[in-house]
């Protein structure tokens, strides 16, 4: 990518006439076609990037200062005409620069050489992207990225060379800027799109839970009711079975024929286990209820104990048979809050913890509750690899991950931490001592 260049400071010499100014021509042509390149490409960035503004204009400004080296010389070498942006860069002006030869600003004999070499050898056809040192005005050698264009006359007859160069530093660092640019406008689009998934994974959820809970609720009541009817069937068959067995003796024989005792027997475990299924599933769709649930200003009684179970239950089953999840749990672990949120927060850091242990030989999770007068805290503490010093300080940014592409979107960390301070409470990390990841989760107490 180029950016347009400066007019030359003086008057290009009347070198053959006519043809001095054709070349002129071609050369403003191309740097007029080089200035337009980058403007269309401009815009394109600028209308892709409407979500990423101060990226864009992060770019605008490194594309905007990068500015060409530009020398006009004759068959042998001699500076004709150069632009203010080498005056800038060797520190000289242009009445030093010029009648003087090119070869002057290179850096040693052997960039000298080369040049010569390039001159020589390519005269006739010229030569691009070769690199060579030249010396700055403040004495240091900076490679530079050369363009040697012959400049020919009608005859075809080499008259003089239009050279154009870059300090490959900058080159580097414009190249650098908008391939970091264009990562975060693919990383940014990810993170966009998983968080409309959620939402509208929230929405799916919260809907569902509701279309359940009917059938859930009438199963289970049908089920209560069959167990009394169950109790007053068996009244009345031992009833039954006790004046009409003596009166017929094939009664005894059928009942025993047809296992009617074993039937009674097993009669109500079975009903007993409906109920528990219809129970459980209730309470799951309640759970799903709450983790959907829209913020709600008022404020319930949280068992945090509770949540910590369910969320480990939830997490565990999606994770590798192999990661284990111990927890010491003490009574009396009540806070005030949402327990869809608190559970959100319990559920990404055993989900991180998971993560971060997958390499670990025997992944695993201890998660340990205390109880003070004002406070109750949560510490989480997994066998993993620990966090990086350089990235403790990031850990809880917006964006910030460590996972790799499409694994991770950076906001779960960012998003606890957020839910914790409006519950007035702190989430901070650090590395245990004997190793690992350690997050502590404080939250202030609430009489339930």
């Amino acid at each position: 990518m180029s950016t347009p260049v400066s007019g030359p400071s003086a008057d290009p010499a009347p070198a053959s006439g006519d043809l001095g100014e054709l070349a002129w021509i071609e050369v403003i042509q191309k740097m007029d076609q080089v200035y337009s390149d980058l403007l269309e490409h401009e815009v394109a960035l600028e209308e892709k990037n409407r979500a990423l503004e101060e990226s864009h204009q992060f770019i605008e400004s490194v594309l905007a200062s990068i500015s060409d080296l530009l020398i006009v010389c004759d068959r042998n070498g001699t500076i004709q005409e150069v632009n203010s942006s080498l005056e800038r860069f060797t520190g000289k002006a242009s009445a030093q620069l010029l009648r003087t030869p090119v070869f002057d600003l290179f850096s040693d004999s052997d960039e000298t050489a080369k040049a010569r070499e390039l001159l020589i050898s390519h005269g006739q056809a010229g030569a691009h992207d070769c690199e060579l040192q030249l010396r700055a005005g403040n004495g240091a050698l900076v490679p530079v990225s050369f363009n040697w264009t012959p400049r020919l006359s009608r005859t075809g007859k080499l008259v003089g060379m239009v050279v154009t160069g870059r300090p490959v530093g900058e080159l580097r660092r414009a190249y650098e800027a908008l391939r970091q640019a264009h990562d975060d406008l693919k990383r940014t689009q990810s993170q966009l799109l998983h968080a409309e998934k959620m939402v509208s994974l929230g929405r799916l959820v919260a809907g569902v839970a509701h279309e359940l809970n009917n059938p859930i609720s009438f199963v289970l009541g049908n089920v209560l009711s069959l167990r009394r009817y169950t109790t007053r069937l068996d009244k009345y068959l031992d009833a039954v079975h006790g004046t009409a067995a003596a009166a017929d003796p094939g009664l005894a024989a059928l009942r025993a024929e047809l296992g009617i005792d074993a039937i009674k027997r097993d009669l109500q475990p079975l009903i007993d286990g409906m109920i528990e299924g219809a129970e459980r599933t209730r309470d799951i769709v309640d759970a799903l209820k709450r983790f959907s649930a829209v913020d709600k200003a008022a404020r319930d009684s949280v068992d945090l104990a509770d949540v910590i179970r369910r969320s480990v239950r939830w997490v565990v089953q999606s994770a590798p048979t192999r990661f284990q999840v111990s927890h010491d749990l003490p009574p009396g672990l009540f806070c005030q809050g949402s327990s869809g949120q608190l559970q959100q927060v319990v559920m990404n850091l055993i989900q991180n913890a998971c993560d971060a242990t997958a390499t670990t030989p025997q992944p695993s999770l201890h998660i340990a509750g205390m109880v003070s007068d004002r406070w109750l805290t949560i510490i989480f503490r997994d066998n993993g690899p620990g966090i990086a010093s350089e990235h403790m300080a990031h850990l809880f940014e917006p964006f910030f991950t460590t996972k790799p592409v499409g694994q991770g979107t950076g906001l779960g960390l960012s998003i606890s931490y957020g839910i914790v301070e409006r519950h007035g409470g702190q989430l901070t990390a650090h590395n245990h001592p004997d190793g690992g990841a350690v997050f502590t989760l404080t939250l202030p107490v609430r009489s339930h």
